[in-house]
């Protein structure tokens, strides 16, 4: 699985593929990020470390910034000026100073995502997603290696599989962008793209299955519809659609095959059967993860400051388990508000250029489509902390600026206007 062959199949150039060794640098260090986001054994990640020091070269190598980025600057700005406020009432208490510097930390790297997906767009992206790929195909192999017995102290935690991440309910969820983006590759690809991506995709939803999150098979079925639906809008012919559709209807048949496999193990369907509820004991009664959501959403009308980062759990034995909530909790109503209109800005404004053509238009419809399926799980999860969700975010707002200043887009949407003006006249 090398950088060209993941390239070719997603339309993009290889990411090395140019001539300036300043460039082949801050190519390199965005497929270290890729690779280094798959692996979150201890604190700090591989990632943040090199998250960072890759920031650090493109802004001293320069970045563009633009008029259309200070929405998000701004709103990421007041959402983590909202948690630094609400941090004066419990300073000094465990893990919270962290907890606000993390947050900020985390906002950082969609900004500098949104900036560095501007320019350059499809030699960066195909980088960052091409390590992205290639980490997540380590972490479900060992996911998998671990659920079935090797090393399974390292790689599985109560019976299931979490690769090389500290969490199932993290690890299941990062495996969906390359899922979805393999998918994607197959729809839009020949026999080739087939042939190369199948089995990436069927090690990456097998690793996801076996993380028994039922957060991350919801964020994939939800994405893969979006997908598929985003695939469908964006179609060149009814030809493509009918293909579309077709292969569609082979994937689901795959992935249910895939299923019934793995449920062929006695341990694998027992551990099945126990999660695939759409309730637990955890999520009812008083206390539980929907009773939290009302006693929280009555506790942040009367904290218009909130109560602190990190006191929820103090007060309810558990965190409140709806990031929306969180904001306001963690941060009063600035960072709520603003965590709030950050996340509807960002599906309104990267909503359009998806659906215009673009040298990287299969990998934007897979990071948007992802994107959704992380926003609908907020409202049952605090995925506030998520890496790959900033990093989402961020890309958002960098592929729909770039695709407004390609010159191709911006000539397609001309004809579009033109044609527009010759009907109505």
């Amino acid at each position: 699985m090398t950088g060209a062959t993941i390239s070719t199949a997603a339309g993009l150039p290889s990411p090395l593929a140019t001539s300036s060794g300043r460039d082949r640098l801050r190519l390199l260090l965005l497929l270290l990020v890729g690779v280094s986001s798959a692996f979150v054994f201890m604190e700090p990640s591989p990632y943040e470390v090199f998250s960072l020091f890759t920031l650090t070269v493109f802004a001293a190598t320069g970045l563009a910034v633009t008029r259309a980025h200070a929405p998000l600057i701004l709103l990421v700005i007041l959402y983590n000026a909202g948690f630094t406020l609400s941090l004066i009432q419990v300073f000094g208490e465990p893990k919270t100073n962290m907890w606000v510097w993390v947050s900020w930390y985390l906002g950082l790297t969609a900004i500098g995502f949104a900036l560095i997906a501007t320019r350059d767009t499809a030699r960066r992206l195909n980088a960052l997603l091409t390590g992205l790929t290639i980490g997540a195909v380590g972490a479900a192999l060992c996911g998998i290696a671990g659920y079935f017995g090797v090393m399974s102290e390292l790689f599985t935690l109560y019976g299931r599989a979490r690769g090389t991440f500290n969490d199932p309910n993290v690890f299941g969820p990062f495996l969906v962008l390359p899922a979805v983006l393999c998918g994607l590759r197959v729809l839009g690809g020949g026999a080739g793209a087939l042939v190369r991506n199948v089995p990436i995709l069927a090690v990456l939803l097998l690793g996801l299955f076996l993380s028994f999150s039922r957060g991350s098979w919801f964020i994939f079925v939800a994405s893969a519809m979006v997908a598929v639906v985003l695939s469908l809008l964006t179609a060149r012919s009814p030809v493509a659609r009918a293909r579309i559709s077709l292969l569609t209807g082979a994937g689901v048949v795959f992935v249910v095959g895939l299923v019934v496999a793995a449920l062929s193990f006695d341990e694998v369907g027992a551990l099945f059967r126990e999660r695939a509820t759409l309730t637990q004991s955890y999520d009812t009664g008083p206390l539980g993860r929907f009773g939290r959501h009302i006693l929280g959403a009555q506790l942040a009308l009367d904290h218009p400051f909130g109560i602190g980062p990190r006191q929820f759990h103090l007060l309810f034995v558990e965190d409140p388990h709806n990031v929306y909530l969180n904001a306001f909790l963690s941060g009063g109503w600035i960072s709520g508000l603003a965590y709030a209109l950050l996340v509807l800005l960002t599906l309104v404004f990267g909503f359009t250029p998806v659906l215009r053509r673009s040298p990287w238009q299969i990998a934007y419809i897979a990071i948007y489509s992802t994107f959704v399926g992380n926003v609908a799980l907020g409202f049952v999860i605090d995925s506030d902390h998520w890496r790959m969700f900033w990093m989402l975010l961020g890309l958002v707002w960098g592929l729909s600026i770039a695709t407004r200043l390609t010159p191709e887009t911006a000539m397609a949407a001309t004809r579009a206007r033109t044609s527009g003006q010759a009907v109505s006249g």
